[in-house]
């Protein structure tokens, strides 16, 4: 029995042996077991709660990194530009300062004739006073010619106009023409090596692309501005007959008009004309005319002393619904009706009548006056027009020839 009961007794030593070690290797996984789930609960809570205790990997933009990090969007925003010194560089040596001085004769004084102010003052008759009256703006030089864009209000009825140039150089400058009813005028410059601006594509500007603006503003020398396109086409602001504005919030303030409108390219994109504005100073509402009506203003100005555009000679209103009522109109009707006709005008002769209905001109649908204005004076003197008019429930055509628009025909198509 002895030996079975020492084989017996090894086995169960062996066995309890055994059994304590499996124990102590279940607790020993137990307790690594506990350790990783806390440690997975406590990085969890960082991420929730405490993200920026997280090392970050230098993957790509902080841009990219925050938007990600805030689950906005992980697509980057496009970076903007940090100056637009290249721009300047280019576009302003072309912009130059304008100052203008004209002699204005004043009437005789109201109390000439009282006898108590001939006491104290004594006799005014035949005596002029006259008055030296000045301005200033801006302008661009858009040839190597010594051609300059401008304003018609900044030169307009100037005796002297003196032009002074970023490098320094100042002359006085010669009037080629002027154009009231854009306010584009075109002066000359006689000096060596003049720095021409490029021009640019009007059209092409979009909604929110950066312009900057170049000029004088206040007589304090050249200064930018920048801003953005606020709008294009602006129209019946009441400022000149033929309107097409850029509308812009770069800060524009008297001394600015006939100054550059710029893109980030320094090209010339505009002329800076007029703000908005009840106190006289820049409001974010600034207008300027696009280079491609300028540059054909120009063009014609230099070629013929002025610009040549089409008439016909009539005045006409837009159909309104009491229009419509009071000569029995449709009332979905568009066109406009002329309320007076130049004698022995282009119209006249052609055969239009008061109280006719324009309803094209060209195959161009007309709906306001503003419209029949622009058909007709994008043709030349003596370019044939076609005329579709609505006359006692009629539809007839007319033919007519285009007249030279006079200088004051301000009120007439």
């Amino acid at each position: 029995m002895a030996p079975a009961n020492g084989v017996g007794h090894r086995v169960k030593f062996i066995w309890k042996y055994s059994e304590t070690g499996l124990m102590r290797v279940l607790k020993l996984l137990m307790f690594l077991a506990q350790a990783i789930t806390l440690g997975l609960a406590a990085a969890f809570l960082i991420v929730l709660f405490w993200p920026e205790l997280l090392p970050q990997r230098d993957s790509g933009p902080v841009e990219i990194r925050q938007l990600v990090s805030h689950g906005e969007s992980s697509a980057p925003a496009a970076p903007a530009p940090g100056s637009y010194a290249s721009a300047v560089e280019r576009a302003a040596p072309a912009v130059v300062n304008i100052n203008t001085a004209k002699v204005v004769t004043l009437k005789a004084h109201p109390f000439a004739n009282d006898p108590l102010f001939r006491q104290f003052f004594g006799s005014q008759e035949g005596r002029e006073r006259k008055r030296t009256e000045t301005g200033m703006g801006s302008g661009v030089i858009v040839s190597e010619q010594g051609y300059v864009l401008t304003n018609h209000h900044v030169v307009g009825g100037a005796d002297t106009i003196q032009v002074t140039l970023r490098d320094g150089r100042s002359t006085t400058a010669k009037v080629i023409g002027s154009d009231r009813d854009t306010d584009v005028a075109v002066i000359k410059l006689d000096l060596p090596r003049l720095p021409a601006i490029t021009l640019g594509q009007s059209e092409k500007m979009r909604i929110g692309d950066v312009v900057l603006a170049i000029g004088n503003p206040f007589g304090f020398g050249q200064t930018v501005t920048m801003g953005i396109v606020s709008a294009t086409g602006r129209n019946q602001l009441g400022i000149n007959t033929f309107e097409n504005f850029i509308q812009t919030d770069a800060a524009i303030n008297p001394g600015n008009s006939g100054g550059a409108l710029v893109d980030t390219g320094g090209n010339l994109i505009g002329i800076n004309t007029a703000i908005f504005s009840q106190t006289g100073s820049s409001v974010g509402i600034g207008f300027a005319i696009p280079i491609g009506l300028a540059r054909e203003v120009m063009d014609q100005i230099i070629r013929h002393g002025r610009p040549l555009r089409g008439w016909l000679g009539f005045q006409a209103h837009a159909l309104t619904p009491e229009l419509r009522a009071a000569f029995n109109l449709n009332k979905d009707l568009e066109g406009v009706i002329i309320a007076g006709v130049v004698r022995d005008g282009p119209a006249h002769k052609a055969g239009l009548q008061v109280e006719d209905v324009i309803l094209s001109v060209d195959g161009k649908k007309i709906r306001d006056a503003r419209e029949v204005l622009l058909a007709i004076s994008q043709h030349k003197p003596g370019d044939a027009l076609k005329l579709e008019i609505l006359r006692g429930g009629k539809t007839v055509t007319l033919n007519a020839v285009a007249g030279e628009r006079p200088a004051q025909a301000l009120r007439t198509e």
